[in-house]
């Protein structure tokens, strides 16, 4: 498959059990999972403008950063060998260079050049004089925040907005999806839809502030409602709960999920349908973004 030819529009899933039929609230999840066989997800949402900007400009490098498990690393590795760009990873962490695992290994072997760095320097990576240094250092590669979220990004995102409402008829009451950077709730944002983002992270309250920031210039938007406590620990931290979850998850619909986020978002979701939460007649549209390189078995 062209890396710029995704399988698009991707499917629209009705799920349908007695915690959602019960509340009366109709839930469907966009496979975006299925997107692409390598970028699969919100990251190649994400990364398609910024990738066709970095081609328009004649780039032949792109530099970007990431954690242990990052889908964002693992997505713009495979994107750059189709496209034949060079791919750069700055990823967190000095003691992940002697213990590398999956992820990191395929950014390895599509040639992505891994840079291990202390946590402590790594929360200078959006420092201009830090971006400054890598560039330099690096020969001016293109430069792709944490996650791939970017102005550029947004755009993409907002597609699959439009999407959702083509299949649907109309725009759903919610569209959820987990968060990380916060780069694809902007995205729905921005293109008016009401969004429901779980904080994959502990403490992600900061969330909000980063989305409102990176909608600043949008003239509308829609809702964002930020749920915090379904993080199961923090980021990239699970238990056997969540594990249980993902296999029940599997088997009652047929579609995999990961531990990182979409576990996390989903669990929540289905936590919120049976408390009651919900006006019945609601719709809502849950966003699977991809990242199932990363997934555990229950």
């Amino acid at each position: 498959m062209d890396l710029l030819s995704p399988a698009a529009p991707t499917p629209l899933q009705r799920l349908s059990n007695a915690d959602t039929e019960n509340a009366s609230v109709q839930l469907y999840v966009k496979r975006d999972d299925l997107i692409h066989p390598a970028v699969s997800g919100n990251k190649w949402r994400k990364l398609k403008y910024n990738l066709l900007d970095a081609q328009a400009r004649g780039e032949r490098a792109v530099l970007t950063f990431g954690g242990a498990y990052s889908n964002h690393l693992y997505a713009t590795a495979a994107a750059g060998r189709a496209l034949g760009l060079a791919t750069i990873g700055i990823v967190r962490g000095l003691e992940l260079e002697a213990k590398e695992n999956p992820t990191l290994r395929f950014c390895r072997e599509q040639g992505m050049e891994l840079h291990f760095v202390s946590r402590a320097e790594y929360r200078q990576k959006d420092s201009v004089d830090y971006l400054a240094q890598l560039s330099e250092r690096f020969g001016a590669p293109y430069i792709v925040p944490e996650g791939g979220t970017t102005r550029l990004a947004l755009q993409g995102v907002a597609e699959m907005v439009s999407e959702i409402k083509e299949q649907l008829g109309a725009m759903p009451d919610f569209i959820a999806t987990a968060a990380g950077t916060g780069g694809t709730a902007a995205g729905i944002l921005s293109a008016g839809a009401d969004v429901l983002a779980f904080s994959a992270l502990k403490g992600g309250d900061f969330l909000a502030d980063d989305i409102r920031q990176q909608l600043d210039g949008y003239t509308q938007s829609g809702t964002l409602s930020l749920l915090t406590d379904y993080h199961f620990g923090g980021y990239a931290k699970w238990n056997e709960e969540l594990l249980d979850f993902m296999h029940d998850f599997a088997a009652e619909f047929d579609v995999r999920l990961e531990q990182v986020y979409t576990a996390k978002m989903f669990y929540g979701l289905f936590d919120l349908i049976k408390s009651g939460c919900f006006q019945r007649g609601t719709t809502i549209v849950a966003v699977h973004t991809g990242g199932l390189q990363g997934a555990l078995s229950a």
